[in-house]
């Protein structure tokens, strides 16, 4: 099981405000010191000088675009260099609309925030962590992230979107697989929605949507959900379940290759 530990040091991505900005007021509460990094270094520097007043801990600022390869460069060096405890891979933005109407250059852009770069920092970071046998990961995901199959007209158009955090959830779990049993910790944070800047900037409006939630208590949801050992952290799913039952929904269709072509596939012919 996980621990969260007074002293550890955890570079967050994606620092700046929302979700990422929640973890590390939580985690400076923690007694853990910081390495913010974001795009808006005015902002990461009034957060890692609020965090020193109120909770005495040390923040490095680190500003960097996660799409630009030389700044995502810069930041893998620091974690390569040993002393980061927990990473969390929570930068990102959306892109919301209809695939064909989606810029690719735009698509490629998030691509490169929601997964090339949590795979890039994971792998940056988990050689240090395996040989001391300690450390964690947590990637910030989406409840997107298992919309694949919903025809739901008051859901975001979401391909892209939706499929990177997909990634993201298959991503944690085999990794945890792999890592889970030397030390190490990997968890996917699924949310809902949450009010944050993130819907804002798409300008969308979501003050009169049902269930939105806080960046605070989403947070606090996956730190519990760290320290109970938990993976996959849907913060609203009351039931884990529901998340037993997607996973074993995916097994079954795994476990049904025996081989031979489906009944319904093949044709006869003369």
């Amino acid at each position: 099981m996980a621990h969260l530990k007074r002293g550890d040091k955890a570079l967050v991505t994606g620092a700046s405000s929302g979700i990422g900005a929640a973890y590390a007021d939580a985690l400076a509460a923690r007694g853990f010191n910081l390495v913010l990094v974001a795009r808006r270094e005015d902002r990461l520097r009034d957060l890692a000088t609020r965090l020193h007043k109120e909770f005495g801990v040390d923040g490095q600022v680190l500003p960097a675009d996660l799409a630009d390869a030389t700044d995502l460069a810069r930041v893998e060096d620091v974690l390569r260099a040993g002393g980061i405890d927990l990473l969390i891979n929570n930068a990102g933005f959306g892109a919301y609309m209809p695939f064909v109407d989606l810029d690719a250059d735009r698509a490629e852009k998030l691509l490169r925030v929601k997964v090339i770069a949590p795979t890039r920092l994971a792998r940056a970071v988990l050689p240090s962590m395996l040989q001391r046998g300690s450390g964690s990961v947590i990637n910030v995901a989406s409840q997107l992230a298992f919309s694949g199959a919903l025809q739901m007209p008051q859901l975001p158009l979401r391909a892209t979107y939706a499929a990177a955090n997909a990634y993201l959830v298959t991503f944690s779990e085999l990794l945890n697989t792999e890592v889970g049993g030397r030390g190490v910790h990997i968890q996917v944070l699924c949310p809902g929605l949450v009010s944050t800047d993130f819907h804002r900037i798409q300008n969308r409006d979501i003050s009169a949507a049902p269930n939105v939630m806080e960046a605070k208590d989403i947070v606090d949801a996956s730190l519990a959900a760290f320290e109970l050992g938990e993976v996959i952290c849907s913060p609203t799913v009351g039931d884990p379940s529901h998340v037993a039952a997607w996973e074993s929904a995916g097994s079954k269709l795994f476990a049904s290759n025996q081989g031979v072509v489906a009944d319904r596939y093949r044709t006869n012919r003369a």
